[in-house]
């Protein structure tokens, strides 16, 4: 085994250090890499000539450092080779003492290419519903230790250090807040950016240096200034936009500086809503001295509705007075560089893929017919239904080819849901299948599954049983049958690599923590409290005022017996329990030990009178426990109610088909209270 994997490591340095060789990442195993760091940890230092990494369709959720130079990172697919992760600057500043690992891409290197790629900072996007702030802890600051990051924030997508030439082409870089895209080397920084998108708020394109943009798409986000540029080391530094468009929010600025800046824009646009703010300089920082004054150059530059006095021509003023057909990419970088004379020859020699030992050694992928099933029922919104047509899902029928095609045409059908244990299922079975198959398949459907409960999530911390259809009861906040809890309980496993959910794409943490501490935050608000005092929860609630409803006809707001139970569990699920969380549970026990019915039993007996020959009753059964499915608001009086709505305190007034139909007793509450609660009082010193 030893001797094997040494040949194994031998074989892949030769394959890295390969002269000419295309290295090929896919994050599914089917090239030499499986991630993008790995690939260009496989190169040497030393190098002369652009070595090429091409990059497969996928989400890659991982930070990508550079620090050598002539890589050419090439993705497959713009759309859909994506490199992501989902950080404030804020919060990385706070554990380190500078930038080198803030962005999805770090450079360090020069003579770097990016092509056809997506590069994201997500962390904006993924809090998009928290306008107060996102706390976090800051250890490192003994003054301050718990600080607050705006969810517009500074959040990088790629940051540049000593990079002196980089190019960016055909790519799509985004995030919600400032400094988007960070070329940053004031002393002979030299970037080149074509048709590119690139989105973000305050300075989100903020190359320092000399820059030279064509063709691109700037999205803007807030009222602040879109592009910025420090050009204070040398007085011929300059960005240059040419042939780019300008969109955003109501009210975006177009630019501005706080040191020396030089801005030239060419055949540019700018949408009518764009605010009419002249290019400025900030004064927030006086201590910049301005040496060589304003300098902002328009030539055919347009604003969609009119244009404002400011963005008129006036190349004539800038000095040397270049004419607009000069302003190109040798002039920009005063003949020192012409990267459009770079180009990008991906090869890839089909041999050597599958000669490489990663493919070779790769497991073999099998399929499981039940995991099948469930990729074809899986819906565009990532969840799953829990019936079509009104007929339960079966994921052990032979579907024919006919019937899965029909399946998957019903993709964007608006039910999936989250009740009956529908997509918590799904996405449990295809983890574990995943495991045992490798399918990769089975783990982008988990994947997209957890996604989907993200989506899902009010602000507010609930879940609806539907997503997203919201019709009738679907929109409540649920935890009938432990739909909520169901949920929480899958995130939780993920946060804590448990039961096969390690598998999940750790990228998710961030967002699946918030989710699930939303989560815990809406449990604590929706327990119903009594002349003062906590007491258990309903089983559903309006996702607005988080006031108890009813759902079904038969489903009256009340005072759950069953469903509370889930809900106290996943409260002592989490670590470190604050005295909320400690207090609820406290709370809720003694209401079940209060409301529990001693010296009964429920079951069927014989009754040759009702349809199915039996029925079910409550009986004397002396030493036994049980509790009411549902209790009154108010008075903990158990009740009953059929398709009528009508509020019974009897169950044996309801119509045969609900009272056989439905479990209005059970012993749901006995073990928690023998033997969880106990134990948890325990290990936490209650």
């Amino acid at each position: 085994m030893r001797l094997l994997l040494c040949s194994f490591v031998c074989l892949l340095c030769s394959f890295a250090e390969a002269a000419g060789k295309t290295i090929v990442v896919d994050k599914d195993g089917a090239g030499d890499f499986r991630s993008i760091q790995d690939a260009v940890n496989s190169l040497p230092v030393a190098a002369d000539a652009p070595r090429i990494i091409f990059v497969r369709k996928g989400v890659y959720r991982e930070k990508v450092f550079i620090d050598k130079d002539f890589v050419s990172l090439i993705g497959e697919d713009r759309n859909k080779t994506i490199i992501t992760i989902s950080l404030a600057r804020d919060v990385w500043r706070c554990e380190h003492p500078d930038d080198w690992g803030v962005a999805a891409i770090n450079l360090k290197g020069s003579d770097i290419v990016l092509e056809n790629l997506t590069i994201t900072n997500s962390f904006g996007f993924d809090n998009m519903n928290n306008k107060e702030g996102i706390r976090f802890d800051c250890p490192n600051d003994t003054l301050n230790p718990s600080k607050v990051t705006g969810r517009d924030g500074h959040q990088m997508a790629l940051r540049s250090f000593t990079t002196t030439r980089l190019i960016v082409r055909n790519c799509t870089l985004r995030a919600y807040g400032g400094d988007t895209v960070s070329p940053w080397n004031t002393d002979n920084g030299m970037f080149y950016f074509s048709n590119c998108l690139m989105e973000g708020g305050v300075d989100f394109y903020c190359p320092r240096g000399w820059a030279y943009a064509e063709n691109c798409e700037f999205v803007a986000h807030g009222n602040v200034a879109a592009i910025w540029h420090d050009g204070s080391r040398y007085k011929d530094s300059k960005t240059v936009l040419v042939n780019c468009k300008f969109r955003g929010d109501d009210g975006f600025k177009l630019a501005r500086y706080h040191r020396d800046a030089q801005f030239y824009l060419v055949n540019c646009s700018f949408a009518n809503n764009m605010a009419d703010a002249a290019v400025y300089l900030n004064p927030s920082n006086p201590q910049n001295t301005i040496q060589w004054g304003h300098r902002v150059y328009f030539y055919n530059s347009h604003r969609e509705g009119g244009d404002y006095a400011w963005h008129r021509d006036n190349l004539e003023t800038a000095e040397g007075s270049p004419k607009a057909s000069q302003i190109n990419t040798a002039w920009t970088f005063a003949g020192k560089w012409q990267p459009t004379s770079i180009p990008t020859k991906v090869v890839i020699d089909e041999e050597q893929k599958r000669q490489t030992p990663v493919a070779a050694l790769k497991t073999q992928q099998t399929t499981d017919p039940v995991a099948e099933n469930m990729l074809a029922y899986q819906r565009a919104a990532g969840g799953w239904p829990k019936a079509v047509n009104e007929i339960k899902v079966d994921y052990n029928k032979v579907l024919s080819d006919a019937e899965r095609t029909a399946i998957k045409n019903d993709s964007m059908h608006k039910d999936a849901t989250i009740d009956n244990a529908a997509t918590m299922r799904e996405i449990r079975y295809l983890a574990k299948a995943f495991k045992k198959t490798r399918n990769p398949d089975y783990l982008r459907a988990a994947e997209k599954g957890i996604r989907y409960y993200l989506r899902a999530q009010y602000a507010n911390g609930g879940w609806p049983q539907y997503y997203p259809d919201s019709a009738l009861y679907r929109s409540q906040i649920t935890y009938n049958d432990d739909a909520m809890v169901n949920v929480l309980n899958v995130l939780q496993d993920v946060l804590e690599s448990k039961n096969d959910l390690d598998v999940i794409d750790r990228a998710y943490v961030p967002a699946i923590a918030d989710a699930v501490n939303r989560g815990v935050q809406c449990i604590l608000k929706t327990q119903i409290v009594v002349d003062g005092k906590r007491t258990a929860w309903c089983a559903q609630y309006n996702k607005k005022t988080l006031q108890p409803e009813m759902a079904r006809k038969f489903e009256l707001a009340s005072l759950s017996g069953s469903e509370s139970v889930g809900i106290t569990r996943f409260l002592m699920r989490v670590k470190d329990p604050s005295e909320e969380i400690k207090n609820a549970v406290k709370a809720a026990v003694e209401w079940f030990e209060k409301v529990k019915i001693t010296g009964y039993k429920y079951g069927d007996v014989n009754a040759p009178n009702e349809p199915k020959g039996k029925d079910r009753v409550i009986t004397p059964e002396p030493g036994s426990v049980i509790w009411a499915r549902f209790y009154e608001i108010g008075t903990n009086r158990p009740f009953f109610t059929g398709r009528d709505s009508v509020k019974k305190y009897d169950v044996r007034e309801i119509e045969s088909e609900r009272r056989n139909g439905y479990a209005w007793y059970g012993t749901w509450p006995e073990k928690l209270l023998k033997t969880e609660y106990p134990a948890w009082k325990r290990e936490h010193g209650i």
